[in-house]
């Protein structure tokens, strides 16, 4: 019956997300033409609300190319790897209090582990394809990822310190007795290293290097078509929500709000994720794309520092106030 129960909740959980890749990018799109004075999608249903149904169904029913010279089963296995992994590391997130799957007390650890494994997928799409634009992309990929990753687990190391746990519903409920409720006061710092982290992992305006048009065609991704090309598009949304996820748990005191709301418990950690994602779309519509020694300047020789800095002031003051809390 457990199993059974686990099984509902999976397909439940899926469904959603798939809805919100959908109307995310419907969101993204819509937003961006009204910041450039334009109308957006508006011509498939009313203001444009039936455009991402129909873009799926073109992608599902249009031709899947296989370069000639491509690893096939490395090019056709690629996508699957970036979208199971990020499909994964929803599992242990907390959308609200005991609504999470698999409430484990590693789960911040599993998401990085996830997030790891994800850009495996990208820099094997870029090897595989047998293409320099795409090489080039999975080569962007592997460095940007590596040097933000670092950055981006140094600045929750202090949230870790604060909460002293690694559970996601323990490191929420840990930020009841903190300063509005949440750790983004105490935690400036390492949540400025966080969100400029978070952008660079999910390959996005300004650092959107692995799949930079203007340079590369379209990166790593050059080769694909079709379905195979709308996995890594629904890859990256997730990734997207899954990174404004970890923001909220760990800098915005995750399902709690300024009131409770009984009849939907999830509200406050859903509207989070929209902030987050409304701001992923407005520094897309105004920022320029970094350069490549810029983006690896700012990850090794700023970033990090700031991050080692961050951990260092905040066990000097968990130290001298003597509490496990802010």
């Amino acid at each position: 019956m457990h199993i059974l129960l686990m099984l509902v909740w999976i397909i439940i959980l899926f469904a959603v997300v798939m809805l919100h890749v959908a109307y995310a990018t419907y969101f993204e799109r819509k937003s961006i033409g009204h910041m450039q004075v334009r109308l957006g999608p508006m011509r498939v249903g009313w203001h444009g609300l039936l455009q991402p149904i129909a873009d799926g169904v073109k992608s599902f029913f249009k031709e899947d190319v296989i370069p000639a010279n491509a690893d096939r089963p490395t090019f056709l296995a690629a996508p699957i790897i970036c979208l199971v992994a990020m499909m994964t590391s929803l599992a242990v997130l907390p959308f609200a209090k005991g609504w999470v799957l698999a409430d484990i007390n590693i789960g911040l650890l599993f998401i990085f582990a996830m997030s790891s494994l994800s850009s495996y997928g990208v820099v094997l799409a870029g090897w595989a394809s047998n293409s320099k634009f795409s090489f080039l992309g999975g080569l962007r990929s592997m460095a940007q990822v590596i040097s933000y990753e670092i950055a981006m687990g140094l600045s929750l190391v202090g949230v870790m310190l604060l909460s002293g746990s690694l559970n996601l519903s323990e490191i929420v409920a840990a930020q009841g007795d903190s300063i509005l409720g949440m750790y983004l006061i105490p935690q400036c710092i390492g949540f400025f290293v966080f969100f400029i982290s978070m952008l660079a992992e999910t390959n996005r305006v300004p650092f959107d290097l692995p799949e930079a048009e203007t340079e590369l065609v379209s990166g790593y991704c050059t080769e694909y078509s079709g379905m195979r090309y709308a996995i890594f598009f629904m890859a990256e949304y997730i990734g997207m929500m899954v990174m404004a996820s970890i923001g909220t748990v760990c800098f915005l005191g995750g399902w709690n709000g300024p009131f409770a709301v009984p009849f939907f418990p999830p509200l406050w950690f859903v509207l989070k994720i929209y902030l987050f994602m409304f701001i992923f779309i407005w520094i897309r519509a105004t920022l320029p794309r970094y350069r490549y020694d810029q983006l690896m300047d700012l990850g090794w020789k700023l970033l990090i520092p700031l991050a080692l800095a961050n951990i260092v002031l905040t066990a000097c003051l968990k130290a001298m106030i003597g509490l496990g809390r802010l």
